[in-house]
């Protein structure tokens, strides 16, 4: 019967929380990205791009010198370009796939990382 080396123990160990980290919740980002989401921004002071006006948005002028005010600070921040424009990018980063077919990619990525490990086993050749 396989037991696995103490080196193939922690390559599938890390294997795994990869897979952790990358999957997708159903309706928000992985954990991987919230992580690198944080770490961007973590006093949450970088702005966002506002979303488009919605349905009778556009008559209160209130909320337009809101929404223009927000859509400068942006602006600014983004044109400075370098490190400054990648943060603005990463903060609001999605998952390059939707949900499903992350997950399937992942549990891909998991069984033909086990099936290396396993396959990576030095076994005593035998003798004729």
């Amino acid at each position: 019967m396989w037991q696995p080396t103490n080196r193939q123990w922690w390559t599938l160990l890390i294997v795994a929380l990869l897979i952790v980290a990358a999957w997708p919740s159903a309706d928000d980002r992985s954990l991987a990205l919230k992580f690198v989401s944080w770490a961007v921004d973590p006093a949450d002071r970088l702005p966002v791009l506002p979303p488009p006006y919605g349905p009778g948005e556009g008559d209160d002028l209130e909320a337009v010198n809101a929404h223009d005010l927000q859509t400068r600070m942006y602006d600014e921040l983004y044109e400075k370009g370098g490190w400054t424009r990648t943060r603005l990018e990463l903060k609001v980063a999605r998952d390059p796939f939707n949900a499903a077919t992350e997950r399937q990619l992942l549990v891909a990525a998991g069984v033909i990382a086990a099936f290396l490990v396993w396959r990576s086993t030095s076994s005593p050749r035998r003798r004729p």
